[in-house]
């Protein structure tokens, strides 16, 4: 294993480094004249029109500080429909007839460019032929360096649209259900005496990933091509100790950890948390609150800083779902809550939850948007890679439901019954007048829950450690926006009947708790009791990614995402066929790499430690039965394999529609069958006949 030397600077001091990289609002104030400055933080504080007067003032700014911080060059980053991000580099370099050469960067630089559309994905709004697309400046997330080995580029933060105006990314339709959130909240607040200028949810975006030694990741070719191991015998060793759990951190991966925070802190992502998870070789880096669509980007930038970093320390950062059978997959928990420009969190319960109003109605808000649109936040992480990890081992099931804890459930069931609202939570006495009473929660913490209440905010669990957040954001935001809007028109009426406040959100609680209660459920989400319960209370459960798709343009989701002008009908289609395409190009490329490997890895290993069995054969018993077994077992593998070829060569029909799911229902049970083979062959097999790294050696050799 190559060594690493530690280039962490214990002398530095944190708050020097952070957000050092990161073009802030503070530091824009001290570049730009009053009048400039003013006109942009209207913008990013208050959601108003960027004053294209101000582009050039802007602009200048912008170049001095990045060509201070060592920047040859620009870029307008996006997030088109990959689910990854989008950069052309442009130098600042500019010749002139003198035969010199200055640095420029105007308004229309930072404003607007001009990236080929073409070759990203657009679910027909696009053609090959129709390239023209645009990228537009959006002030409200703030521009950043980025660092490499020889240099650094300045990051523009950009929406990308269509020459006909349909987004093409994922950061306009955030936008939008940002601003849809805004509106609808901004009409009930003063019913709670609450003033804010702009709400906006916040989130803060738990990563899991799995590192391994690089040379392993390179001799797998599974991992290589796909992101997971199609092949590997379940080791003696797993995680049935529980001890990788918070457990010491290696010291090389350690090393790994803090360089790569070292970058976060200066481009201003607020990491807290880093941790062993569960499996071995699996981790967890955690930042803090953020407006949601800057955590969205800072989301982005966490991944491609923990594979870039990774490779620096001759490890390989996994984020793929479920890299590896039989042990914990990896999940990107959201946390989610809505907040005032003034600081108040509109889910947090305070000194007295039952009490407090607001967060009563807005939690009643949230119950019934998770139960109407089930189906929407499961089609928000539905994708082939979280339908191996749904379900199995920490992950959430594909059960939509809400833990509220016994406390806030107690709440809405004492409203219903009519007997209070009951007393205000206790103190944890921990047995030891040693220890201090702690104030307990509203409620406990529930990992087997894909929407828990945690304290002050919903955690979202079933987003998948390796898609972009900006999805399952815009439909939280969209859905609870619908919700306010509803219990704030029910709140409208019992106040037009002259009734108190409490009186009339009494009303809205009951009525709101009596309709989507079925949703609740804080008990064990694994079990399979559940899963029969869930079925009489009539809640989906929609198992793969395909069942989830297939919903997304229903005519309840279409008028919704219209309603909150999210999405249009166009936009909305072209989503689900991109989500369709990606579904069928990812399975297919796992069907064609497994016999890939089988083909021309596995089988020839096999083969060769039989023939080496074969000329022994006749001087030992031993000899003889394991050539029994590995025939018998290679023989499996032949006649899979075979089955396999038979699907991956089928069509499985015309459309993308058909041909996802020929990958559903064909091609993944025969990449099983190769597998079990395979794994078979793996643990009778001679180690120096068996072409791949160990699920043994992967794991645990750091």
């Amino acid at each position: 294993m190559r060594e690493v030397k530690d280039i962490t600077n214990a002398n530095t001091v944190m708050n020097e480094i952070f957000a050092s990289d990161t073009l802030s609002l503070e530091e824009l104030r001290h570049r730009l004249s009053k009048p400039a400055y003013k006109s942009l933080q209207a913008t990013i504080e208050k959601g108003a029109v960027i004053d294209p007067a101000i582009a050039d003032t802007v602009a200048l700014a912008m170049k001095t500080w990045a060509l201070e911080k060592g920047a040859t060059h620009y870029t307008h980053w996006f997030h088109p429909l990959t689910g990854l991000t989008a950069e052309k580099h442009d130098s600042f370099l500019s010749p002139t007839s003198d035969g010199s050469a200055i640095a420029q960067f105007g308004g229309r630089d930072l404003i607007q460019a001009e990236p080929d559309a073409s070759s990203f994905p657009s679910g027909g709004i696009r053609a090959t032929f129709e390239a023209r697309g645009y990228t537009a400046w959006d002030p409200t997330s703030p521009a950043f360096i980025m660092r490499h080995s020889n240099g650094a580029t300045l990051c523009i933060p950009t929406a990308f649209a269509s020459w006909t105006g349909e987004a093409l990314d994922l950061k306009i339709p955030l936008l939008r259900s940002t601003e849809a959130l805004n509106k609808a909240v901004q009409k009930v607040l003063p019913h709670f005496g609450i003033s804010a200028n702009k709400v906006s949810s916040t989130l803060g975006a738990e990563q899991e990933y799995f590192l391994i030694d690089e040379d392993f990741y390179l001799a797998r070719p599974d991992l290589v091509m796909t992101g997971r191991t199609l092949f590997g015998a379940k080791p003696p060793r797993g995680q049935e100790l529980e001890d990788h759990y918070f457990g010491s951190i290696p010291d090389r991966v350690l090393s790994f950890m803090t360089d790569a925070e070292h970058q976060m802190y200066a481009l201003g992502i607020p990491v807290k948390t880093r941790h062993n998870e569960v499996a071995p070789g699996q981790y967890e880096i955690a930042p803090i609150f953020e407006p949601s669509n800057v955590a969205a980007d800072h989301q982005q930038l966490i991944m491609q800083i923990l594979r870039n970093t990774a490779r620096k320390h001759g490890l390989m950062a996994l984020l793929h779902e479920k890299p590896f059978a039989g042990i914990n997959g990896s999940g990107k928990h959201c946390n989610w809550s809505m907040g005032t420009d003034t600081g108040i969190n509109l889910l947090e319960p305070g000194d007295d939850p039952h009490t407090n109003l607001s967060f009563l109605f807005f939690c009643a808000a949230v119950i019934r948007a998770v139960d109407v649109h089930q189906d929407l936040l499961r089609i928000s992480v539905a994708g082939a890679s979280n339908d191996h990890r749904l379900g199995a081992n920490e992950a959430p099931p594909a059960i939509l439901s809400i833990f509220l804890g016994s406390e806030l459930t107690g709440v809405f069931e004492r409203l219903m019954s009519g007997k209070g609202t009951g007393s205000k939570p206790g103190l944890l006495k921990l047995g030891t007048p040693v220890l201090p009473h702690l104030p307990m929660h509203a409620g406990d913490r529930n990992r087997t829950s894909p929407f828990a209440f945690t304290g002050n905010k919903f955690e979202f669990r079933a987003v998948g450690s390796s898609q972009s957040i900006s999805l399952p954001i815009t439909v939280l935001n969209t859905i609870v926006a619908e919700s306010v809007d509803v219990l704030g028109a029910a709140l409208e009426a019992g106040l037009k009947k002259k009734k108190s406040l409490e009186d009339a959100l009494l009303d809205v609680l009951k009525d709101t708790y009596k309709k989507h209660s079925r949703i609740i459920f804080n008990g064990d989400g694994y079990a399979e009791a559940w899963h029969k319960e869930a079925a009489k209370r009539g809640l989906l459960n929609l198992r793969t990614a395909l069942d989830a798709i297939e919903r997304f343009t229903d005519k309840k989701n279409a008028d919704l995402f219209a309603k909150y002008e999210v999405l249009n009908q166009r936009e909305l289609e072209a989503r689900q066929e991109i989500m369709y395409d990606i579904y069928f190009k990812s399975v297919n490329i796992e069907g064609e790499t497994t016999e890939w490997i089988a083909q021309t890895q596995i089988l020839p290993g096999a083969l060769g430690y039989l023939a080496d069995l074969s000329s022994v054969g006749m001087k030992s018993k031993a000899a003889t039965r394991a050539a029994e077994q590995v025939g018998k077992a290679t023989d499996a593998l032949s006649d899979a394999l075979e089955k396999l070829k038979t699907q991956n060569a089928a069509e499985g029909g015309e459309s993308v529609h058909e041909k996802a799911h020929h990958m559903r229902d064909k091609v993944l049970p025969a990449m099983l069958e190769v597998r079990k083979a395979a794994d078979t062959l793996e643990k009778i097999v001679a180690a120096d006949h068996w072409p791949l790294p160990s699920y043994r050696d992967m794991l645990f050799i750091k």
